[in-house]
């Protein structure tokens, strides 16, 4: 019996699946040790379907068909690193009315994906851009990916007033920086900062993290160029400036996996606004009309997001909320209900859980308002509060259409919750203005109540429209909106597992297989977090 397991990735836009590679064969065994590795780029932000195949080969042909299928299972990245010391079994399917046996995955996370780095910049005679003074200079840094676009990765603060600016030493994970990989391209664009969100373009350059971290002794010195300019001015245009980095020091640190093989277990609790601003659940205009051929937007939403976090809980169980709503019999209005109709009892199972709830309670409230999102926040906060050595961390969803009306008490809440062990994540559906849900982000300022500015961020915020896809592909829509949504997820919980010096639990020990009467191959992988 020769025997080979084949592993599939499936694309995100065309779902078709494409061979990755296949182990090595191994001869006369039922229970085959698999050794070959693969290296597989993590993300957390993204559903990373992967297909095990399992055959015994007759002769030498690299055709599949040609040889007998024993079984196959299906799962996702999130599900074997999200499983306790990332080690996950599944049973083999593909044979009807047989017994395939199992197979067992592992993953483990490369040394380099651990890296961090310290950087600090600094310009020098940088183009002046405002009328009345000099400019306000700032970076933005981007990583290059696979199909050639580029993903914002980070952005300094801002130093006003001058051409020679000194920006703040700050710190990354070489993952988020290159995605691992020390000669992929990274951009960084020099922009004046204004007031009306109008920043002007200096010019930009670009590197890589082995370049900037060769020779760490000495300085790195990059033209600023615009290439507007350099294409109207031609030979006199020389450069926008210059930026210096001043010092780059690598240090390696634990990582989100770290503590996810450690067994902490991501909490997920969802909360959707039914104010009547979003329209007659009955009517196709309405955001909550539930259409017999596609998703709702905050159907996708809740979707997207919710089935890549349930992959890092063990018993799917997740509270649904809803907010601005009047509930039967007596129609009182509540802003921290539960879509169940349990408020003892919240919790749905699984994502399709929480799906039907939210469709059973369209059917059984009245939309109303106000928009107020403090009580949601607060409810996951006293939960978050209960439970701060480091084994559980919550995300709240909150899905809204429109204008917030508790704004201050909305401000006073985060401010507390950002020193929990809490995310929190607002997608805006519906063509209104979200300036409050911006606010809310804190990516240009830190967010403050009462003289009290938040501890760290913990709050993302993304318009659901600036990520639909323009042909109707909604299983795109999710997979661009879960990207942008979660992608800060890691690094904010490790924000606060570092500031309260919790370290990840102890690693289960190691697996000792045991020969089982039917096949049970074990196919051990090597993951980089990307």
């Amino acid at each position: 019996m020769l025997q080979v397991c084949v592993l599939y990735t499936q694309g995100i836009v065309n779902r078709e699946w494409r061979e990755f590679g296949r182990t090595e064969v191994i001869d006369n065994t039922l229970n085959p040790d698999f050794v070959r590795k693969f290296m597989v780029d993590y993300f957390f932000e993204e559903r990373q379907n992967l297909r095990f195949d399992l055959y015994d080969l007759d002769c030498k042909s690299d055709n599949l068909s040609k040889h007998d299928f024993l079984g196959q299972a299906f799962c996702t990245l999130g599900e074997i690193v999200g499983s306790l010391g990332s080690r996950l079994e599944k049973p083999l399917i593909g044979i009807p009315g047989k017994k395939c046996g199992t197979i067992i995955v592992r993953a483990e996370e490369l040394s380099n994906c651990r890296e961090s780095v310290m950087l600090q910049f600094c310009g020098n005679k940088l183009d002046k851009k405002d009328f009345f003074g000099k400019s306000d200079p700032f970076l933005v840094f981007y990583r290059s990916n696979e199909d050639g676009s580029y993903t914002i990765c980070h952005k300094t603060e801002v130093v006003k007033n001058t051409l020679d600016p000194v920006w703040q030493a700050f710190k990354i994970p070489v993952r988020a920086l290159c995605n691992g990989d020390y000669d992929r391209s990274i951009k960084v664009e020099v922009y004046d900062w204004d007031r009306d969100g109008g920043h002007d373009f200096i010019g930009e350059f670009s590197t890589s993290y082995r370049e900037m971290s060769r020779n760490q002794s000495q300085f790195h010195i990059y033209e600023v160029l615009n290439p507007k300019k350099k294409g109207k001015k031609k030979k006199k245009y020389q450069n926008s400036g210059t930026v210096t980095l001043l010092s780059c020091l690598v240090d390696t640190e634990l990582s989100f996996l770290d503590y996810i093989r450690g067994g902490t277990q991501i909490n997920f609790t969802v909360a959707i606004d039914f104010t009547a601003s979003n329209g007659n659940p009955s009517q196709p205009t309405s955001l909550h009309y539930m259409s017999p051929y596609q998703l709702n937007d905050y159907a996708m939403a809740l979707r997207a997001v919710g089935e890549i976090i349930q992959d890092y809980d063990s018993d799917k169980m997740f509270p649904a909320l809803g907010f601005g709503a009047k509930l039967p019999p007596d129609g009182r209005v509540s802003h921290e209900f539960a879509l169940n109709g349990n408020p003892q009892n919240p919790y749905c199972s699984g994502i399709e859980g929480v799906m039907e709830a939210y469709y059973q309670s369209l059917k059984s409230v009245r939309l109303y308002g106000p928009t107020h999102f403090s009580p949601v926040i607060n409810h996951v906060a006293r939960y978050a509060s209960a439970v701060t050595d480091g084994s559980q961390y919550f995300i709240l969803l909150i899905i809204s259409d429109g204008v917030i009306t508790d704004m201050a008490q909305t401000k006073e809440s985060i401010v507390n919750a950002a020193s929990l062990p809490m995310s929190i994540i607002i997608v805006g559906v519906g063509p209104a203005e979200f300036d409050e849900m911006i606010e809310l982000d804190g990516d240009e300022e830190r967010i403050s109540s009462q003289g009290r500015y938040a501890e760290r961020d913990i709050v993302q915020f993304v318009p659901f429209r600036d990520y639909i896809d323009r042909r109707g592909n909604y299983i795109l829509s999710m997979a661009r909106l879960a990207k942008e949504v979660l992608a800060e997820i890691p690094d904010q919980f490790l924000s606060y597992m570092r500031t309260r010096g919790i370290k990840p639990g102890p690693l289960p020990p190691p697996y000792t297989p045991c020969p089982p009467p039917a096949i049970h191959p074990l196919l051990a992988r090597r993951v980089s977090r990307i």
